[in-house]
């Protein structure tokens, strides 16, 4: 009977053991804050997956499949690193920000808005076609690698120059990350899903190809309408407001959520 009552003493966890416990919920917690509607969230859904595979082959005898997932596992911290660099890399440094840190990055952040937006507003006037991707939690390496690096401070009169008729770069994205100009004349995949406005063009089929792929904002001037559209998460939003398009960069409006001007058409690829 004692040695029953020691083996139970697991059960009668102490003030350590629960502290212990609410640092990994915490901890998870804000792990799956930054990997929600992220491929990142995809790829950790399927390895759940092949984890409840390998509990079923092991209850059922099914050797083959359980010597196969425990040799793709004995691999797996090292693919998790690889996999999940940008959204590792998203949530150190989300921690490693104090309050300061974060104060002056919403007031950087406020003035790339405003530059950005002004930027838009002139070459909407002009007419001149444009699209410019600002970086979220998903890294958008892959895709600066097919322009040409920048790497300038975001101002109003760098956009206008980059988008001008004619010039090297115009007919390329702009990629922006945090305050930086990171790449211009970068090429962005186009949407697979079926579009069923036939007037939209390659700009915004392109703008929605990142932003199904990316948790990007994705801001696009129309040079045939002189219309400022942006698309989030595969949606398109057309004719947004200067007021909207900064709320939205600033953060007033959720990033991710797909109808960014309540009473104005959504466009949707599906």
């Amino acid at each position: 009977m004692d040695g029953i009552l020691e083996q139970l003493q697991f059960l009668r966890p102490g003030w350590t053991d629960l502290v212990e416990i609410l640092i990994v919920a915490f901890l998870l917690y804000r792990l799956l804050l930054v990997l929600q509607r992220t491929r990142a969230m995809q790829i950790m859904l399927g390895v759940v997956l092949l984890a409840f595979l390998y509990g079923l082959s092991r209850l059922l005898d099914l050797i083959l499949i359980r010597t196969l997932l425990e040799t793709a596992f004995q691999y797996g911290a090292i693919a998790a690193l690889v996999v999940f660099q940008p959204e590792l890399r998203a949530a150190l440094a989300r921690l490693g920000q104090s309050r300061m840190v974060r104060a002056f990055g919403r007031m950087e952040g406020s003035r790339v808005a405003d530059e950005i937006v002004e930027a838009v507003e002139r070459l909407a006037r002009t007419r001149h076609g444009a699209i410019i991707a600002i970086e979220q939690e998903m890294g958008l390496e892959e895709y600066s690698e097919t322009g040409s690096v920048v790497d300038a401070r975001v101002t109003t009169e760098i956009l206008t120059t980059i988008f001008t008729p004619y010039s090297p770069l115009h007919d390329g994205a702009v990629l922006v990350s945090g305050d930086q100009i990171r790449t211009a004349g970068a090429i962005l995949p186009l949407t697979q899903s079926s579009v069923k406005d036939r007037s939209l063009g390659t700009r915004h089929r392109a703008a929605l190809g990142l932003s199904e792929e990316t948790d990007a904002i994705v801001i696009v001037v129309s040079e045939e309408t002189a219309q400022v559209s942006v698309a989030i998460g595969g949606r398109l939003q057309r004719d947004v407001s200067a007021e909207r398009l900064r709320a939205v960069l600033e953060g007033a409006t959720p990033a991710r959520d797909p109808a960014l001007v309540s009473g104005a058409p959504v466009m949707s690829t599906s």
